[in-house]
């Protein structure tokens, strides 16, 4: 009877631990599909807790009608994050993904009825540019910005990748000192420059600084309130290039799901998170809507980072976090999945319809919070790529265009027809898309009000927050909570902010994260905690 006794005790003890080194993953986006595949493949117990019924957050897909479209992220660039978390598992990601690369990596069209290829060749490229502006200096110009942006990529893999950041402090290592080095580097990010700056004191030709403003887009922010350090993602992606995986974006999300399920990952769609568990300052797990609770010593959020904190944080971790900044969501958009019944020649896999006032547009959108009359769109054409997208000789074109985050005045459900008139309209014009109303055998859409339902995102923001601030723009939320101990972030809205690749790197770190500071114990080691107990 004592043997027994002690036998229940230390059954009891050894259950607890258990429970206490499970890591709760809240959202299944990519961030959180990331981090609990880490996480699993350096030996943890992770549990996965999804409101939705399917995983991948706006990597979703639409398929109707014979026609398929990557509902949310279309361009896959830096792959090499996507190999580093598949490396974790001793995966190759060539094995689960078969990988295209595009080149031209974009269109561009613009209302002087010009065309400009982008490419990763900068040589080509100046060649390019040089015919295309003669005597503008466009070509050398071009050159010398890509130099820029090489050692701007350089200094954020140095300082700003792979690490918990969430601010000028975080980027340094604390046990060396800030030396003349180091602030030489800081210097060399160009601090109180913007992007649209920074573009145009290298490339005089209004139109290819328009196409090289737009990769302030990957963060849905406007370019002349961008920090210029955020010309770096011009030689990332040059660097590495663009990527379709076949099946689509959504082939990722599926990629890393199975993954994460041959890891031991416990996946948990339509299980909503209602609070997380903070007991003396610390992690204790989460509750759900069902008021089921699932302990943990750590708890990763793949929901946004405001909404993370107004929600599911009590006082006073949740004002600590809400009064640290001001968080400004980054932009919404417009998106049509056209099912067309042709495919239009001109258009390549990806797509710039240009808008005629750039300077216009991002003052509509970003600082007068209304749509802008003319906008620019971004068009995804996959069928040049992957016929199997759309029936034979059909299209399924992804249209999205920009539009500012929801404003208490915004009733999309009487505001959108008009302004897919407009696009619609914009498309025929501009990209010479004729006729193209009358070849629309298939339509959906989703609005800012949807982004914002559907993806329980801040306000509609496709893109997190905001990368507004010439000096501390490119800084979001650490993934290391400074308020709780166990909790950390992950996602557009967390270090180092949106776009599919950020965004996977963002749960690598927050799952990192986890495993340096050492609050759980990994699940091969207590389970050799437990077999040693029971002897």
């Amino acid at each position: 009877m004592i043997q027994a006794s002690k036998q229940s005790r230390a059954e009891k003890q050894t259950g607890t631990q258990r429970e206490n080194n499970r890591v709760v993953v809240i959202g299944g986006g990519l961030g959180g599909l990331a981090s609990a595949c880490t996480l699993a493949a350096r030996g943890y117990a992770v549990t996965l807790c999804e409101k939705n019924a399917w995983v991948g957050g706006k990597a979703a897909v639409l398929a109707e009608q014979g026609f398929r479209f990557d509902m949310g992220p279309t361009i896959l660039t830096i792959p090499g994050v996507l190999k580093r978390i598949f490396s974790e598992a001793g995966r190759e990601l060539e094995s689960v993904l078969d990988l295209v690369p595009l080149d031209p990596q974009w269109r561009s069209f613009f209302t002087d009825g010009s065309t400009l290829d982008l490419v990763s060749d900068v040589a080509q490229m100046r060649t390019t540019l040089d015919a295309y502006a003669p005597g503008s200096g466009a070509g050398d110009g071009y050159v010398r910005f890509m130099q820029l942006s090489e050692r701007l990529h350089r200094i954020s893999n140095d300082f700003f990748f792979w690490r918990s950041v969430g601010g000028m402090k975080d980027m340094f290592n604390p046990r060396l000192s800030l030396n003349f080095s180091a602030l030489k580097e800081v210097l060399g990010m160009r601090p109180g420059h913007s992007v649209a700056g920074t573009v145009r004191s290298f490339v005089s030709d209004e139109r290819a600084a328009q196409m090289l403003d737009h990769f302030t887009q990957y963060v849905g922010s406007a370019p002349d309130a961008s920090p210029a350090v955020l010309c770096g993602i011009a030689h990332m992606q040059a660097h590495e290039g663009v990527w379709y995986p076949r099946g689509g974006t959504g082939a990722v999300p599926r990629a890393l799901a199975s993954l994460a399920v041959d890891l031991g990952v416990e996946i948990r769609t339509r299980t909503p998170v209602q609070r997380i568990i903070v007991e003396k300052g610390r992690v204790r797990g989460v509750e759900t809507q069902q008021g089921e609770i699932i302990a943990g010593g750590a708890v990763i959020s793949n929901s946004d980072t405001v909404r993370t904190h107004r929600e599911l944080v009590a006082e006073p971790s949740r004002s600590r976090f809400l009064s640290r900044r001001t968080y400004e969501p980054a932009c919404s958009g417009i998106v049509l999945y056209l099912g067309l019944d042709k495919r239009y020649e001109q258009l390549i896999h990806h797509n710039f319809i240009f808008s005629a006032d750039p300077h216009e547009e991002f003052e509509s959108i970003y600082r007068r919070g209304e749509p802008a009359a003319d906008p620019t769109a971004y068009v995804c054409a996959p069928a040049v790529t992957e016929p199997e997208v759309a029936p034979p000789g059909g299209e399924s074109l992804y249209v999205l265009v920009h539009t500012p985050y929801l404003r208490p005045h915004h009733d999309w459900s009487k505001m959108f027809p008009a302004y897919r008139r407009r696009i619609i309209e914009k498309l025929e014009q501009t990209a010479g898309l004729k006729d193209l109303e009358q070849h629309i055998v298939f339509e959906k859409s989703l609005t800012p009000q949807d982004i914002h339902d559907r993806y329980h995102v801040l306000n509609g923001a496709i893109y997190g927050l905001a990368s507004h601030g010439r000096f501390l723009g490119a800084f979001k939320p650490a993934n290391r909570s400074p308020d709780i101990e166990g909790l950390y972030l992950a996602g557009g809205s967390a270090h180092p902010g949106p776009g599919m690749p950020m965004v996977l790197m963002s749960g690598w770190i927050a799952a990192d994260c986890v495993d340096q500071d050492k609050l759980v114990e990994p699940a091969t080691v207590a389970s050799r905690a437990e077999a040693y107990s029971a002897v």
